[in-house]
């Protein structure tokens, strides 16, 4: 039998030491590039974003001519955004997700020095013109670029890939909300069958995750995303009204998911000039309903704020989130860069409010508030469309402050995401990975060999 010499094993684990002490300082890096980008992209935004609002509010519905500001704002910023990602960045559209859990299963090419500054920029025309689009898409996109981008220029092994494109992740998401352990989560839960686990690979997320929310709360400000009550524990005796939340949510989110691809495949058949001309018509309805309503467009904080204070009716929830809902689907299928929790969020807020409105009308007496239900309805239609319940409920935790909330949280992420499950209902980031997989090859198939 061979012996090992104890040299050889001492050298190996010295060098395996020193390839994890360098993933933790890269992971350190890309958490601070990732939150100043972060930074940069929420100040640029809320300036934007703030513009917007004034200019729409000096809009008046007596006076025609006022609106061709706010139009030319909202046509233009949808334009731009997607002249540059067809032009120079096509997988830069959407969220990015998909895009980055082909790059963790290596189906995928990262093109960071593209994707960087197109997403950035571009994302600031879509979501500062009012579509409904969030910012934590393009900043997870970001940040898993940036993991590639650090792995590259400081020449790392390939290996390295997988850790820092899902700790850049992770910071990305921890940067768009101020949630760091949701950022985590994400990362473990979504990115599951992309993300290699091992104990350094998490200490990687970990890091990047929190430096990057660190970094971010510095800059922008640690408050809460999402201001509300701090509510208390319902009574034990009121859960099945968490299950019956639960079991709607399930509907909503196998329907989302569903009308969400008709219209990336409808938008996606179309002719170059007819997907602007697409872009220009939803521009100018969202513009023309965001001056006689504000809150039906934009990510959705402030259609939140509103809505948990109660300043809707039973009536125009209704209408609120059959509108918000379909402008969602037609943003995010046009292909404009942006992503799709913040929409989904404001949904289950304002679907919850609803709810429990109702709840409160035929149980007087039984529900204090029936925001208590706005915070299970982010958790379940999140849990729902992208079939991550533990992210879903973390997050909605997060970003409300309301962690007394967890067993009516789970319960109602439990019902949705089971329900929705047996409905046939698949993760939305799965479908668009197989979809975007399924037109390469298509596009492959179609060149000459010697170009395929």
């Amino acid at each position: 039998m061979k012996h090992f010499p104890k040299w050889k094993s001492a050298f190996r684990f010295v060098d395996a030491e020193d390839k994890n002490f360098r993933l933790i300082f890269f992971s350190l890096l890309i958490g601070l590039i990732v939150g100043l980008l972060g930074a940069a992209f929420r100040l640029f935004l809320s300036y934007i974003e703030g513009l917007r609002l004034q200019l729409f509010s000096e809009a008046s519905i007596h006076d025609f001519s006022t609106w061709l500001i706010p139009i030319a704002l909202v046509v233009v910023g949808g334009g731009v955004a997607l002249f540059l990602v067809k032009r120079f960045a096509p997988e830069a559209s959407g969220s990015g997700v998909h895009e980055i859990e082909g790059a963790l299963d290596e189906l995928r090419p990262l093109h960071w020095k593209r994707v960087i500054p197109v997403k950035f920029i571009a994302s600031l025309f879509s979501l500062g013109g009012g579509f409904l689009l969030g910012r934590e898409g393009p900043t997870i996109q970001l940040g898993a670029n940036i993991g590639k981008m650090v792995r590259d220029v400081f020449k790392q092994d390939k290996n390295k890939d997988n850790a820092l494109i899902s700790a850049g992740a992770a910071a990305g998401l921890a940067s768009a909300f101020n949630a760091p352990f949701s950022g985590i989560i994400f990362v473990m839960e979504e990115m599951h069958g992309h993300f290699k686990y091992s104990f350094f690979s998490l200490a990687a997320i970990m890091l990047a995750s929190s430096t990057a929310d660190l970094v971010v709360r510095l800059l922008v400000g640690g408050s809460v995303v999402i201001k509300m009550t701090i509510f208390h524990m319902p009574p034990l005796s009121l859960m099945w009204m968490f299950i019956l939340l639960g079991a709607l949510f399930s509907v909503i989110g196998l329907g989302f998911n569903k009308l969400l691809i008709f219209a990336l495949d409808f938008f996606g058949k179309l002719s170059v000039n007819m997907t602007i001309i697409a872009v220009l018509i939803v521009g100018l309805i969202i513009a023309v309903i965001g001056i006689v309503a504000p809150e039906m467009i934009g990510g959705g904080y402030q259609t939140i704020g509103m809505a948990l204070e109660h300043s809707f009716t039973m009536q125009f929830l209704v209408i609120l989130f059959v509108g918000r809902m379909l402008l969602t689907i037609f943003s995010y299928g046009l292909g404009l860069p942006g992503g799709i929790f913040a929409p989904l969020l404001a949904l289950g807020v304002v679907m919850g409010m609803l709810f429990g409105g109702i709840m409160q009308h035929y149980f007087p007496g039984q529900i204090e508030h029936s925001g208590v239900f706005a915070v299970a309805g982010m958790a379940a239609i999140f849990a729902a469309t992208v079939r991550a319940p533990l992210t879903g409920i973390i997050l909605a935790v997060e970003m409300t402050s309301n962690f007394e909330l967890l067993l009516p949280l789970i319960i109602t992420v439990v019902t949705s995401s089971l329900l929705t499950t047996q409905m046939g209902n698949q993760p939305i980031y799965t479908i668009l990975l197989e979809r975007t997989l399924e037109r390469k090859n298509i596009k492959e198939k179609k060149l000459p060999k010697d170009l395929s």
